[in-house]
């Protein structure tokens, strides 16, 4: 009999693939995507020190949204990333979509967070 795979666990092992790839320093950290089916986490991350610096979610209060599953909360989850890493002083991240496919949430989160002024 055939297992079906997992998506999130094939999801994980392309993570950690790329993971190996994109490190995160303290010059240039890292913005890592986690999407849930309800919601939306962005978090920028120093790798060397294993430290977050900046970090958004659609759950966030200060975005007080209905519904943390659109594209439209993705951009504004994206939009408040940027905002708080202006900050923090961050200018250029290295982005880590996490092993999802860089369509939908993922590309309105980061095309939101590049009009606002982070580069990657």
């Amino acid at each position: 009999m055939i297992k079906k795979a997992n998506r999130n666990e094939e999801r994980k092992k392309r993570h950690n693939r790329v993971k190996g790839k994109v490190q995160g320093t303290s010059e240039i950290p890292r913005l890592n995507v986690f999407r849930s089916n309800s919601n939306i986490f962005a978090q920028i991350i120093d790798d060397e020190k294993a430290v977050t610096i900046v970090s958004a979610s659609s759950i966030d209060k200060d975005l007080k949204l209905e519904n943390g599953k659109t594209v439209e909360s993705a951009t504004k989850v994206g939009e408040l990333l940027a905002k708080r890493a202006k900050e923090a002083k961050i200018k250029k991240v290295k982005f880590d979509r996490g092993g999802y496919l860089y369509h939908g949430r993922v590309k309105a989160l980061a095309d939101a967070a590049r009009q606002n002024g982070l580069d990657f």
